[in-house]
């Protein structure tokens, strides 16, 4: 049984009762994930933006829209509609599929994982990852990369405050530490 079938005919019923909420559709859940690649320094090297970009398609399953400065800012030598890196937003489906893969594969793969942190929430619910190699994911063949990545992953949730968030994500076995 998958993660999300398990939220809907089991976990929602214990987070109504454990949050006190009176209804089914007050209980939070996760609304989207989105997934960030920043290309830094390498934003002129074509082969690395390739990269990137199949990379990011093959872990998802969708194509990455180009995301660009909005102004310019001299010390980062950035100019305005320069490119800063390429973003994924999953909803429905292929979110669910994405947080099962990131639960039970990727995050048993990475090496020397104790757990993630309980403070990376946004005050709102939302929780934020950075995965520091991207050849954790099962669709990336680490001998045929060129350049590692890093990557940042959000997931934004219904939920108003951080223990709401934190109540969802460990009954979704979000794995925190202890």
């Amino acid at each position: 049984m998958s993660i999300k079938d398990d939220f809907y005919n089991k976990i929602i019923n214990d987070l109504k009762k454990e949050l006190k909420v009176s209804s089914k559709m007050a209980v939070p859940t996760v609304k989207k994930i989105v997934v960030n690649v920043g290309v830094g320094k390498n934003r002129e090297n074509k082969k690395f933006m390739e990269e990137v970009v199949g990379d990011i398609k093959a872990i998802t399953g969708q194509k990455p829209s180009a995301r660009r400065a909005k102004k310019s800012i001299s010390n980062f030598k950035l100019r305005k509609g320069q490119l800063t890196g390429y973003t994924v937003t999953l909803r429905g489906r292929r979110m669910w599929d994405f947080y099962e893969k990131l639960v039970k594969i990727v995050f048993p793969r990475v090496k020397d994982f104790r757990g993630l942190k309980k403070d990376s929430f946004d005050g709102s619910g939302n929780y934020s990852i950075g995965v520091n190699d991207h050849t954790v994911f099962p669709e990336i063949d680490p001998n045929s990369i060129t350049y590692a990545k890093t990557l940042e992953i959000t997931i934004n949730t219904s939920a108003n405050d951080n223990n709401s968030g934190f109540k969802l994500l460990s009954a979704l076995e979000m794995p925190f530490r202890k």
